[in-house]
């Protein structure tokens, strides 16, 4: 009896592409996850977006230079909390940050806002404030477009969003400035944070 069981078991066929899907799955979410820099912080943009909605709250209707002040001191603390915030994903996530997609990223991201520094310090020199918001959307979104190149698909989209508020704050009045940097800093980072916690965890 026993042994007609087991010639039965034996008979029964293996259901052999199930295995091989989750196999391939697998695989394929193994090698995304090498190829690509995962560790953008969804509730980190959230948080920049908070600071720069105050940011701009609070620069509303001072004199450009005051404003300005406000705004590089927001610019200061949001690369300190997406800082923290990149490195606390990656521990919670267990994702190295040297990776060479980390790396990528970091490469990449860079070199737009080290030109828009230079171009600030030159600009706040000759005293023409009025260009700098498109200016600072405008790289600020083309770092996010070439560093999100090795990440998730969101991330250079929301890079390219960045790119055409810039876009608009200068082809716009200066008075503008502050609420388009409002729009993009605040409500690009909260609107695009949230989406990203929720699809790429947190």
């Amino acid at each position: 009896m026993a042994s007609v069981q087991g010639a039965r078991a034996w008979k029964t066929p293996v259901a052999i592409d199930r295995h091989a899907a989750a196999n391939l799955r697998f695989i394929r979410d193994t090698m995304e996850r090498a190829a690509s820099f995962t560790a953008v912080p969804g509730w980190g943009g959230v948080a920049v977006g908070c600071t720069a909605v105050a940011a701009g709250l609070v620069s509303a209707g001072r004199p450009m230079q005051q404003a300005f002040f406000i705004w590089l001191a927001e610019a200061v603390l949001a690369l300190a909390l997406a800082a923290v915030a990149v490195r606390l994903k990656s521990k919670r996530l267990d994702l190295s940050l040297h990776t060479r997609a980390a790396r990528r990223a970091l490469l990449s991201f860079v070199p737009p806002l080290f030109a828009g520094a230079v171009l600030t310090a030159v600009l706040f020199r000759s005293g023409d404030l009025g260009i700098l918001p498109g200016l600072w959307l405008l790289l600020y979104g083309a770092a996010v477009v070439t560093g999100g190149a090795f990440s998730v698909r969101i991330v250079p989209v929301m890079g390219l969003c960045f790119m055409l508020t810039g876009a608009l704050a200068l082809a716009l009045p200066a008075s503008w400035g502050n609420w388009l940097l409002l729009a993009g800093f605040g409500a690009l980072h909260i609107g695009f944070g949230l989406a990203i916690a929720r699809r790429h965890g947190g």
